[in-house]
């Protein structure tokens, strides 16, 4: 007798539960999109590389201290715009060893395998926005290394909130986008690292 009166106790506090439970202050709610700019929160931004290692693996680096602006009108959303720009000397990856080999000079005064010791930042500004419910294609022009060329970011809403700690309105997106580093005249090792680079886009933007 005492198992169905525990099920009943369960069941009769199951609602008290879920209403003391704690809800995620970002969620996937158009609605909670103000018009206006945002500026891009380093602290929680962040685009991750991947290339083929060899034909045997694939790797994985990141850039954070993303900067930059979203300017967006829920009423317009064509109209949006971003602006950001990715501070390529902060690459990162597991290894010490490849993340200063990414980063060193050229030996005996030739050009560096990859970026060297002093890359300039990379810059990514929309040229248009298609926007589909809660994902969008965004055409816009990609300065890495010095060279600019057109990439197409495949974009996806991920929630909107407000910050409970600094209390600010933040919208979060997520994107993808494939390029060749080849494009932008890094063509060290290639076939053996790949060519083709995938990039994984997370980027909160806090209103101003």
């Amino acid at each position: 007798m005492r198992l169905p009166f525990a099920i009943l106790a369960l069941a009769a506090t199951a609602p008290l539960l879920a209403q003391s439970a704690p809800q995620v202050p970002g969620q996937m709610d158009a609605t909670r999109v103000v018009a206006g700019s945002s500026a891009a929160d380093p602290s929680h931004s962040l685009i991750a590389w991947e290339v083929n290692h060899f034909g045997f693996s694939d790797y994985i680096g990141l850039f954070g201290d993303v900067a930059g602006t979203l300017t967006i009108d829920p009423a317009d959303l064509s109209a949006a715009s971003v602006d950001v720009t990715i501070q390529v000397a902060k690459v990162t990856t597991a290894s010490a060893g490849l993340t200063d080999h990414l980063l060193r000079p050229g030996k005996d005064g030739a050009k560096p395998d990859f970026f060297g010791p002093e890359p300039s930042d990379a810059h990514f500004v929309s040229t248009s926005v298609d926007a589909n419910g809660n994902a969008a294609t965004i055409e816009g022009n990609l300065t890495l290394n010095g060279i600019t060329k057109p990439v197409t970011l495949d974009a996806e809403f991920t929630g909107a909130g407000n910050n409970p700690y600094n209390k600010k309105l933040t919208v979060g997106f997520s994107a993808t986008t494939m390029i060749k580093r080849s494009d932008f005249g890094i063509a060290t090792a290639i076939p053996l690292v790949s060519d083709t680079v995938e990039l994984e886009i997370h980027v909160a933007f806090e209103k101003n």
